[in-house]
């Protein structure tokens, strides 16, 4: 089931723990991608599904704070979405603005991904990491994570990072098993 996960040093699978399929939706934000041209969201589907995961939306939305925000709303408060992956618009450009929409959304931001996201990224690409606005956090009790839009930033993010915080057999700990517990109060 995690044949795409690349661990860091120190985690593990446990094959004695149960596997929970996570529900996951992808949004990919571009101006110019279409459901045939969009690789990077074909990629995070693939991995999702492939990882035994269930993949309950996926969608295209155009560099616009307001679609972005929308979308993402919508989904957080569905009920029927456990984590959302978004491929696209983390860039340094004018119109990449998939952290101005998501940001003022979240509960909680996780400082830590964009650092160990950062980390994987470096090792691919070099200085050019530096481009990247990768972001994650909380809404409304789900995991959300901002990946850039090149098929290779979505594959590091995935294999490298998102793949094992939510494989519910990952040790020491994994994003899975706090989920019951994300609106606490």
């Amino acid at each position: 089931m995690s044949a795409n996960v690349t661990l860091a040093p120190g985690g593990k699978i446990n094959p004695d723990r149960p596997f929970t399929p996570v529900r996951i939706a992808v949004l990919t934000v571009s101006d110019t991608r279409d459901e045939a041209s969009d690789t990077s969201g074909q990629v995070l589907a693939d991995r999702i599904t492939g990882a035994g995961h269930v993949l309950t939306a996926r969608r295209i939305v155009r560099d616009e704070v307001a679609a972005i925000r929308s979308q993402v709303k919508a989904w957080t408060t569905s009920g029927e979405v456990d984590a959302i992956v978004t491929t696209g618009g983390t860039g340094i450009t004018g119109r990449d603005v998939t952290p101005e929409a998501v940001e003022p959304l979240l509960d909680k931001k996780i400082d830590g991904f964009s650092v160990i996201f950062h980390l994987v990224s470096y090792q691919s690409v070099g200085l050019s990491t530096l481009q990247s606005r990768a972001l994650a956090g909380i809404i409304d009790g789900v995991f959300i994570f901002c990946l850039p839009g090149s098929n290779g930033a979505v594959k590091d993010g995935w294999d490298k990072v998102i793949a094992a915080q939510l494989d519910s057999r990952h040790g020491p700990c994994n994003m899975v098993e706090l989920m019951p517990r994300l609106m606490e109060r």
